[in-house]
């Protein structure tokens, strides 16, 4: 930065930060290095690369990690945080055809596409795309409910949810060229087993991967996108078959349009457009809170016992 005149600048929680013309660097005490601006690229292959990184890296990530083109499934849902609307289960099935044009249309994690004009546009993209194989499953608010009565837990609800795309897709089989390695999941439970017990006869049959931010993988993300998109679709038709704006989440304006709800066609038709576990149920209703469960750290497995020589 010294050598190439950037101007520095303070930012909280950074090493160092500065900038020259459409370009700007923060070093933060974590260790990421932000690059931001016009001439990102740029600095990256012909300054970053060469001098610092000392390796080419940009434009070459299939190279370096060639799983990024085995065919998979990515699996992920939408509506899992929001009081109003279904949950949203999506899997897609992709291969090393569809990578670069995905990436080229701007496919990512759901949560990271501002608006739900532009996560329409991409689902669109996805599903037009050829050799693409694709499931959705919307869980709709009264068999949201049903399913959480009987199962009496998020988890459990949400892997019968990815277990149920995974054998749709593996039902699909004979559409894929060539066939999927793997499945790749958000790892949302503590326990994986939670997941791979959910899983339906197929699907034993392939490799289940849960790991955390499993979202950057791009076959995740535009599972993301298809869920987030059935989501938004639907809870759009609710609000318009109550004639109220029905937001997203679980702020104090969600609690408001839950009251006004109530006061337009009664507390009896709520479980119809909402998750009744959620503590804003209560609210709403004017019901007291059900008393928050204390978090327990899961227990460690004993450890395995020594071996014993046998007696003589």
């Amino acid at each position: 930065m010294r050598a190439q005149d950037f101007v520095g600048r303070a930012v909280p929680y950074a090493r160092f930060a500065g900038a020259k013309g459409k370009l700007n660097l923060v070093l933060y005490e974590s260790g990421k290095l932000v690059v931001q601006g016009k001439d990102t690229q740029e600095f990256v292959e012909f300054t970053l690369e060469p001098l610092s990184l000392q390796e080419a890296r940009l434009g070459y990530e299939a190279v370096l990690q060639p799983e990024l083109l085995l065919p998979r499934f990515g699996v992920d849902e939408s509506g899992k945080g929001d009081f109003f609307g279904p949950l949203c289960v999506a899997g897609v099935y992709l291969n090393q055809r569809m990578v670069k044009p995905w990436q080229e249309a701007g496919v990512r994690d759901s949560k990271r596409i501002s608006g739900d004009r532009r996560i329409a546009e991409l689902a669109g993209i996805i599903r037009g795309t050829p050799g693409v194989v694709y499931s959705v499953v919307p869980i709709g608010n009264e068999a949201y409910n049903r399913l959480y009565r009987t199962m009496r837990s998020e988890n459990r609800l949400l892997a019968w949810g990815h277990a149920r795309v995974i054998e749709n897709l593996m039902l699909q089989r004979h559409r894929m060229d060539p066939l999927p390695v793997r499945a790749i999941s958000d790892q949302f439970a503590t326990d994986k087993a939670t997941v791979a017990k959910a899983l339906m006869s197929l699907g034993r049959e392939i490799e289940l991967v849960q790991r955390h931010k499993a979202e950057e993988d791009l076959a995740v993300a535009a599972a993301s996108i298809l869920a987030r998109d059935e989501f938004v679709q639907r809870l759009g038709k609710l609000g318009q078959q109550y004639g109220l704006t029905l937001p997203k989440g679980a702020s104090r304006e969600v609690e408001a349009a839950g009251r006004e709800f109530i006061a337009r066609h009664g507390a009896a038709e709520l479980p119809k457009v909402a998750k009744m576990h959620f503590r804003t149920a209560a609210r709403v209703q004017g019901l007291p809170e059900p008393a928050r469960k204390a978090w327990k750290k899961p227990a460690r497995a004993p450890e395995p016992a020594a071996p014993t020589s046998p007696r003589r």
